[in-house]
């Protein structure tokens, strides 16, 4: 199937962008396609105008601003997986990515996309809200800038008004001696949309006592959600202790069913992931920790 006829604009600054989107409610952004172009195809989307924003030089590259790592909107997911910067910063988001669809898809899709096209089941929400980056987003009047967890709204859905822009997207650099990370996701196949998909980064001090932890959940139901794990703060984690509380904070987290899997099922599955996710992130800070003694 063909898509139905639309006008193709590339705008030459993120200015002319936005004024072009909200001068029309039914023109969409375009950058990787990864998404909107099958559902052109499929006639699923009907924009009336695409605002090509690709070659916006402004809302490229990555750079660290003071104790946050700021990836442009339109950086490529590849660029992102490649980068020493990222993988000295940002682990959690190197040990995603290589789960983020094919390694062709990642060599078009964009950072940015992922975020606009808020897929529950999608990797790079899922560390945003799980590490409470910032989501920056420029309109005619300006630019702000939101967390994950107020710009993620629903499946598909986001705070983004019409003829707004994500330029940005800023995740905090931890400032801890060691740190440890961890991410897991059960799909059907290597890269597939994830049933469950748990991510997990920790801090531990001098005494090998928790200083921060914070875990993700997606898949699970509307939207990716960090769950509560502070209670694990002050105390050498034990894995009876991680259980409980992983345990504890899914037992109220609204699991969805659909073709792929069951509520009940993803509860599981997340319970477990959970618990993984968090054994493992505590042990990869402990490594460091234990190997400089």
């Amino acid at each position: 199937m063909k898509p139905a006829p639309f006008e193709y604009v590339r705008p030459d600054s993120l200015a002319e962008a936005c004024d072009l989107l909200i001068g029309d409610e039914d023109a969409r952004i375009i950058a990787g396609g990864q998404t909107l172009i099958p559902m052109l195809a499929m006639r699923l989307a009907r924009p009336t105008r695409l605002v090509d924003i690709l070659r916006i030089g402004e809302l490229r590259g990555i750079r660290i601003e003071r104790d946050a790592i700021v990836i442009g909107a339109v950086t490529r997911q590849v660029e992102v997986e490649r980068s020493e910067t990222v993988q000295r910063t940002l682990p959690l988001l190197t040990k995603a990515l290589p789960w983020v669809g094919h390694p062709p898809t990642r060599n078009r899709g964009t950072v940015g996309g992922s975020i606009a096209n808020a897929d529950p089941s999608a990797e790079i929400p899922l560390v945003a809200v799980t590490l409470g980056a910032e989501i920056e987003i420029e309109s005619s009047s300006g630019r702000m800038a939101m967390t994950a967890d107020e710009f993620f709204i629903g499946p598909m859905l986001t705070s983004v008004m019409p003829g707004d822009c994500v330029c940005a997207v800023r995740f905090p650099i931890w400032a801890y001696r060691w740190v440890g990370t961890a991410f897991h996701e059960v799909s059907a196949r290597q890269s597939d949309f994830a049933f469950v998909a748990a991510a997990a980064q920790v801090a531990i001090d001098g005494d090998g006592k928790c200083a921060e932890a914070a875990l993700g959940l997606g898949g699970v139901g509307d939207r990716a959600v960090r769950v509560e794990v502070s209670t694990l703060v002050g105390a050498k984690p034990t894995a009876s202790a991680i259980s409980d509380v992983v345990r504890a904070a899914i037992r109220d987290l609204e699991a969805s069913s659909d073709l792929h899997a069951t509520a009940a099922y993803r509860q599981r599955v997340a319970a477990a992931l959970g618990i993984r996710a968090l054994e493992d992130a505590f042990a990869e800070a402990r490594g460091p920790r234990e190997a400089r003694r």
